[in-house]
């Protein structure tokens, strides 16, 4: 949690650029971004500097080469250490002529970052909003991974509050909901095929960090956490730069993130490859045959995204395999045959554990459209007994297009750092959800159907259709309404027409 002062510190940054005439809030991320990176490569060579001076021995993997560029020109110019004093106009030059074309030439390292780095591009107009920039980024505390980590979320955050650039984010206490309730472990492999901004990890990493410390001291662990545990595949190169850096940022070494259209490309290389998917896909409503995957067609024949997405998930898990992944409500009841077939599958052949329905103001200002989180294992043969389900009515906000907290920030999210009251739990259901999954082979079971969760059995649903919407199993509940006795509404209504009488006679003396 970063305090107000960063946020202000943060904020001028924002305004800077705005000010300066950079107002695409992307635009903007990805240029504090390759700046960002720029102090990443001088604080990496400054730390191999002194790694070289305790031990006498030549810099090892010098990030900036000994010696000049080109006469006159010391390579060492490029780092911002350098560079950030000088006077704006020669910051502008050097930056803009040498350390942008130096950035591009990294890509041959095999880096995560500088591949996503090769086609990087200087748009900041002016040297004074260059000036500018670099001066409020130096402020900035980059040392702790807690801080930096939390920095970037910020800067991130300002996207989303900026305009439609906000449907690369997932609310990060959904996000947060969801890591919860499939708990990785520090052996899994762990995707999101439509990555963004690489949220979904981050609270991956976050979650096995707190809850498995031995990740970050032994040697295997740590190794496999930094350099095969997350992967993440997007189509744009903008949001694969900006999720790099986020998961560099908080403390991930080498992410495996790339660009891969995954609906065209589907899993071909990548079948049963991951432990745990988490994912809120983009669905853009429907693809041509000709474009779609072979392989995801295979499983289920559809133009439509939001089906062929839980198709590709089933291909990139391996057996044992599970995922939290939001889906649009009409996966749950859609009647076209694609739709019946892959319920089909989910409850027949895998195993589907729960649905947990969101209110559907959950994404607003940037989409109204009801969804819920699929939770399943893949197992190829089937093992679902009954299906969990989950009513969310109010996740901590309002649900209207400002999404105002309706609780203090310590009892917001699924993991709240105070104790809730009966009252706060009826503001944000999230705690409860994660209490009442934790139950969903015992008490819940019995639940009732009217309350806010409970189990289906198979059965039922096989002899529903296979129709998975929460409405069709749950049952409202109605208040009693106390009635009179015949003899008490009797005198009620002579009352009543004895006060009718008297007013019309005493409106009748008024006339008269």
């Amino acid at each position: 949690m970063i305090t107000g002062e960063l946020k202000s510190k943060v904020d001028r940054i924002w305004d800077a650029f705005w000010s300066g005439g950079i107002a695409n809030p992307l635009e903007v991320m990805e240029q504090i971004t390759f700046l960002l990176f720029i102090r990443r490569l001088d604080d990496l060579h400054t730390t191999r500097e002194n790694k070289s001076t305790r031990t006498g021995d030549a810099i090892e993997g010098p990030v900036f080469p000994p010696g000049d560029e080109a006469p006159g020109k010391p390579y060492s110019d490029l780092r911002w250490s350098r560079f950030k004093d000088r006077e704006a106009g020669e910051m502008f030059e050097i930056v803009g002529e040498r350390v942008f074309p130096f950035l591009r030439s990294l890509g041959g390292d095999g880096s995560t970052y500088s591949q996503h780095m090769k086609d990087a591009r200087f748009t900041i107009p002016t040297p004074q909003l260059l000036g500018k920039v670099v001066d409020l980024l130096s402020e900035l505390p980059m040392e702790g991974r807690d801080t930096k980590g939390d920095l970037y979320e910020y800067m991130l955050s300002k996207i989303a509050t900026a305009g439609q650039n906000g449907q690369f984010r997932t609310p990060r206490h959904i996000i947060a909901l969801m890591v919860e309730l499939v708990r990785p472990q520090p052996t899994d492999e762990i995707c999101d095929p439509a990555c963004g901004t690489a949220g979904f990890l981050i609270a991956a990493g976050d979650h096995v960090r707190r809850e498995h410390p031995h990740t970050q001291h032994e040697a295997l662990a740590r190794e496999h956490f930094h350099n095969s545990m997350f992967h993440g595949f997007d189509f744009d190169p903008t949001m694969l730069r900006i999720g790099s850096m986020n998961m560099l940022l908080h403390g991930v070494e080498q992410p495996d993130i790339r660009y891969r259209d995954s609906l065209s490309e589907g899993a071909a290389g990548e079948e049963e490859l991951y432990s745990l998917i988490l994912a809120n896909p983009p669905f853009a409503g429907s693809l041509d045959y000709e474009t779609a995957a072979s392989n995801l067609l295979q499983v289920v024949k559809t133009k439509k995204t939001e089906l062929l997405f839980v198709a590709l998930f089933l291909r990139l898990l391996r057996p044992g395999g599970r995922a939290a992944v939001i889906v649009p409500d009409g996966v749950l009841f859609g009647s076209s045959k694609a739709h019946k077939e892959l319920r089909r599958i989910l409850v027949e052949d895998q195993k589907l554990d729960g649905i947990v329905k969101l209110p559907s103001g959950v994404f607003r200002p940037y989409a109204g459209v009801s969804t819920a989180i699929l939770l399943f294992t893949k197992t190829e043969s089937g093992g679902t007994d009954f299906v969990w389900y989950y009513d969310v009515t109010s996740d901590g906000w309002t649900l209207d297009d400002k999404r105002t907290p309706l609780l203090e920030e310590a009892k917001l999210g699924p993991l709240p750092v105070v104790d809730l009251s009966d009252e706060d739990y009826e503001k944000n259901n999230l705690p409860d959800v994660l209490l009442c999954w934790a139950e969903k082979d015992g008490a819940e079971r019995d639940r009732p159907r009217t309350d806010g969760s409970f189990c289906v059995s198979k059965a039922e649903i096989v002899a529903q259709g296979y129709d998975l919407s929460l409405n069709r199993y749950k049952e409202q509940t109605h208040k009693a309404i106390e009635h009179l006795a015949p003899a008490q509404i009797i005198s009620e209504l002579e009352r009543v027409e004895d006060e009718i009488v008297a007013g019309l006679e005493e409106l009748k003396g008024l006339v008269g």
